[in-house]
């Protein structure tokens, strides 16, 4: 029997999990989708062959609350995280919830409280973990294809950032997504960071520094930059590289065409996210969808996906850093270090 999956949040993000789910995963289709703006609900419904029993809403606790939706997916604002995973425990379903799990770390730890041993019912989006560059960079560390790791450097660039955005919002929403990768990729927790911060480009809005440059050292002793710029402006740029006593390897950018023109070869970036990670986003729907599947008995969640307890981790790394920007960079300790790890 098919999983019946209600999506909560219809914008960009909850709009393509809708389709992707339609689409491309085997196991699964969409019963309904929620969303507090019931056009878009509907617009985002319309646009797939739903099926005459699928539904739009402006209700999302009663679309998590309804007998006839066996999982949920969870793309709506991040303060609404937490309060909806927490709905969906509560009701016994398995909930794929986008990242953030809560926006501070004391809202992630009220939610790991609350659901205790029903956690096993809780997967976080982070994507990257299933995307197959990274997946291959794992397995090299892993390997010591290239000795023990050092150094990594990650670059994550994106064209504009959405209005309203804060320095802090862009630690718990976007740099979140290496917060989680880093110490997923060493086996390894991180253990302390620092915010450093260049003159703000002309291209920041609002109250966003951009760009920014944080260090993670993770307990092995291997050093981590992440540099952050929210408005690069020229495309959607994600890299990684490991140094390695012996070697190094990194991310190539997906591309499916080179041109050569007058003077100079040229390759395309996409826009935003959705091309570059679209892989990463099927493989683990999909990985969702079969371990719910597998293991209906004791809802356990396929390894790689990350867990509840993954996003408590990862917000107590973003407090870190949001007290390290607050305190002009100063070094600091990720607290409840020993209590999540």
């Amino acid at each position: 029997m098919s999983l019946r999956v209600g999506v909560v949040g219809a914008g960009i993000m909850g709009a393509d999990h809708v389709r992707t789910l339609h689409r491309s995963i085997s196991g699964a289709w969409v019963q309904a989708v929620a969303d507090v703006e019931l056009a878009r609900a509907e617009h985002v419904l319309a646009s797939i062959d739903g099926g005459s029993d699928a539904w739009a809403t402006a209700d999302p606790a009663g679309l998590i609350a309804d007998p006839r939706i066996d999982a949920v997916v969870i793309a709506s604002s991040d303060a609404t995280h937490a309060e909806f995973i927490n709905a969906a425990v509560r009701a016994g379903k398995p909930v794929l919830s986008e990242k953030p799990l809560a926006p501070t770390l004391g809202e992630a730890l009220e939610l790991q409280k609350s659901v205790g041993a029903d956690a096993g019912l809780v997967s976080l989006g982070f994507m990257r973990r299933f995307d197959p560059g990274y997946t291959q960079l794992k397995a090299a560390i892993e390997t010591r294809s290239i000795g023990r790791p050092l150094l990594l450097h990650c670059v994550s660039r994106g064209v504009s950032s959405a209005p309203g955005t804060t320095t802090e919002s862009s630690v718990t929403n976007s740099l979140v997504h290496e917060l989680d990768v880093v110490p997923w990729l060493l086996n390894s927790p991180v253990v302390q960071v620092s915010w450093h911060a260049p003159t703000v480009a002309a291209t920041a809005e609002g109250a966003l520094q951009d760009p920014q440059l944080v260090l993670l050292r993770t307990a092995d002793g291997v050093l981590t930059s992440c540099e952050t710029v929210l408005n690069a402006r020229y495309g959607y740029d994600i890299r990684c590289e490991v140094v390695g006593e012996t070697g190094a390897i990194s991310l190539a950018e997906p591309v499916r065409v080179i041109t050569d023109g007058i003077g100079g070869r040229s390759v395309e970036y996409a826009a935003d996210w959705r091309p570059r990670f679209a892989d990463a986003y099927r493989l683990e729907l999909q990985a969702w969808v079969d371990g719910i599947e597998r293991g209906r008995s004791d809802s356990e969640p396929t390894p790689v996906l990350a867990r509840l307890m993954d996003g408590v981790r990862a917000s107590a790394v973003a407090e870190a850093v949001i007290e390290s920007l607050h305190h002009e960079g100063r070094p600091t300790d990720v607290k409840l270090l020993e209590d999540i790890r």
